[in-house]
């Protein structure tokens, strides 16, 4: 079996805000990751029982609601604690972002599994590279998996997180982002949200669209970012 059929990635758009959460895992063992679980956590458990794999963790990318439940613009919702009242898997957060998941969504500490960049995780055959890439928050963390990169709020097709919430850091953002352009033309990404309307796209077509990834200059980059 080569590498990229090996391979399982799912990509589920979910909640009204256009929010994408992903399975990642591996084909020949069946286990899989969930990415950023929230909205509707019984349809994820169906949709992942269906298909006859085995939830084995959650990744999360960065801490705000919409990616892992707890409230937001008074509305509750669902996320990372009902997933593990339910299956009772690990939380892999940045060691940045932890306090933060914690308090956003009322976890304990040892639901949490505490990651540095460059950190791996293994999901059968499948190896999972965590990236911390700072910016939208101060633990905001991507994930590399083959030649394959999910990106949460950092970055998207044609655009990247907000900076000018609480945590947020535009130079960091700007470092970030231009780590990610270092990244092969062909490395297949995956953004936390459909706000394109395009679901992935090559780095290589991202770079050649996306304004924010073809400024050079950090000067230039808190201009336009209102830093």
């Amino acid at each position: 079996m080569s590498e990229q059929s090996e391979l399982i990635v799912e990509q589920i758009q979910i909640g009204p805000m256009a929010n994408f959460t992903y399975l990642v895992g591996s084909r020949s063992t069946r286990e899989v990751a969930i990415v950023d679980p929230a909205w509707d956590i019984d349809a994820l458990l169906e949709r992942i029982d269906a298909a006859d794999y085995k939830l084995t963790a959650a990744l999360v990318t960065h801490y705000h609601p919409d990616h892992v439940g707890g409230s937001f613009g008074g509305n509750s919702i669902e996320g990372l604690a009902q997933l593990m009242a339910k299956r009772g898997v690990k939380a892999y957060v940045h060691k940045s972002e932890a306090e933060g998941v914690r308090k956003v969504t009322g976890l304990s500490e040892s639901d949490l599994a505490r990651v540095d960049s460059g950190d791996r995780l293994t999901i059968g055959d499948v190896e999972v590279e965590f990236l911390h890439t700072p910016g939208h928050t101060p633990g905001s963390q991507c994930f590399r998996i083959k030649n394959t990169l999910v990106s949460g709020d950092t970055l998207f097709i044609n655009g990247c997180g907000r900076v000018d919430l609480p945590g947020s850091d535009p130079e960091a953002m700007y470092h970030s982002l231009r780590h990610l352009c270092s990244l092969p033309d062909d490395t297949l990404l995956l953004p936390g949200h459909n706000y394109a309307h395009v679901p992935n796209a090559t780095m290589g077509e991202t770079k050649s669209q996306n304004t924010y990834l073809n400024i050079r200059d950090l000067d230039t980059w808190k201009n336009l970012m209102g830093g």
